[in-house]
């Protein structure tokens, strides 16, 4: 008989909580009824009354009550100590006492940053978590990291993230020996702030496939498996590149509503443009685990369409098969971070 993994849904997280995580969790539920089991953290009563507006809810979706929800004008650091029995934290808790195998959340980012790293703790040797994001490519994929985890980070920070990301990269997807950038203003070893030239060297004298600086336009090229950056930067980078889709999608739709003729042949162009801005959006990717934690949180777009939501579970699901946590953590005890 195979696992029954089972996810904490963080169900009042979110633009749209709780119908996106609902519904969401109903797409995966029903998709893997034989081998995954749902938790949806919040409110009892009216979680219950929200599923009961459903139809052909799956058996394998129960709800374990949370009396408080963490808004996204909360301070992150003080939902940890002001609401104890938040949705995210009823869920963390659930991965923590080993009750859920982990626990998905599009509430606020920096709440569930803090929380999971506070409720989980941190991996042996890792000074701060670190979040990625994947982006689209003219070449092989492209993750970069950090990308909002932390704002103010130390040569050995990034040094770590650029382990945390290989690893990830490895073993999610099965690239060996990936790639990994450092992004500066310049390809020059000299170029760059003390952060960066003091990074480039650890990089250099490290095990890691260092391929160098990179620049930002370097990402869509998809010149390196891993770009490496500190958490502001790299959170500006997502930013920008989260509008492009829409930019787009506007774009086209102006230039058809010039006139029929010019309607037509974006028409005709339809099913080719869906599938190159599919690269694009962030639903199919889900959510990324939060790296460096004792845990699997996985943390998602605020805006998480239900099928964000599934994608996220399914995220989450795959990081437990194969063994991320343990795996990386069995990695970074082999290395000295002495500097």
């Amino acid at each position: 008989m195979s696992e029954i993994i089972k996810i904490a849904i963080d169900a009042m997280g979110g633009d749209f909580a709780p119908d996106n995580e609902i519904d969401g969790a109903i797409l995966a539920a029903s998709e893997n009824k034989s081998n995954l089991h749902l938790i949806l953290t919040g409110d009892e009563k009216f979680l219950a009354a929200e599923l009961n507006k459903r139809k052909n809810i799956p058996s394998n979706i129960s709800i374990v009550n949370a009396t408080e929800v963490i808004t996204m004008d909360d301070s992150p650091s003080e939902t940890f100590k002001t609401k104890p029995d938040s949705s995210l934290a009823v869920a963390l808790n659930l991965v923590k006492s080993g009750k859920a195998n982990g626990c998905i959340s599009a509430g606020n980012t920096g709440a569930v940053l803090f929380n999971s790293t506070f409720k989980l703790g941190r991996l042996d040797k890792v000074g701060r978590p670190t979040i990625g994001s994947i982006f689209p490519t003219t070449g092989d994929i492209t993750m970069v990291f950090d990308v909002g985890a932390s704002v103010d980070c130390k040569p050995i920070h990034l040094f770590q993230y650029a382990i945390m990301g290989s690893m990830y990269m490895d073993i999610m997807y099965g690239i060996k020996n990936p790639s990994v950038g450092l992004l500066n203003v310049g390809e020059e070893k000299s170029k760059g702030d003390e952060l960066t030239i003091k990074t480039y060297e650890l990089l250099s004298n490290s095990k890691l496939n260092f391929i160098g600086n990179v620049e930002g336009r370097d990402i869509l090229k998809g010149k390196c498996n891993v770009v490496i950056c500190d958490g502001f930067v790299g959170n500006v980078i997502l930013k920008f590149a989260e509008s492009v889709l829409d930019f787009l999608k506007t774009s086209f739709k102006n230039y058809a509503d010039e006139s029929v003729m010019k309607k037509i042949k974006v028409g005709m162009m339809r099913g080719t443009m869906k599938d190159v801005l599919k690269r694009f959006d962030y639903q199919n990717y889900g959510g990324v685990p939060l790296l460096g934690v004792k845990g699997i949180s996985i943390i998602g777009h605020g805006k998480s369409s239900p099928l964000a939501i599934k994608n996220m579970i399914m995220k989450a699901v795959e990081v437990h098969k194969k063994d991320l946590i343990n795996r990386t953590e069995n990695e970074l005890r082999t290395i000295n971070f002495s500097v």
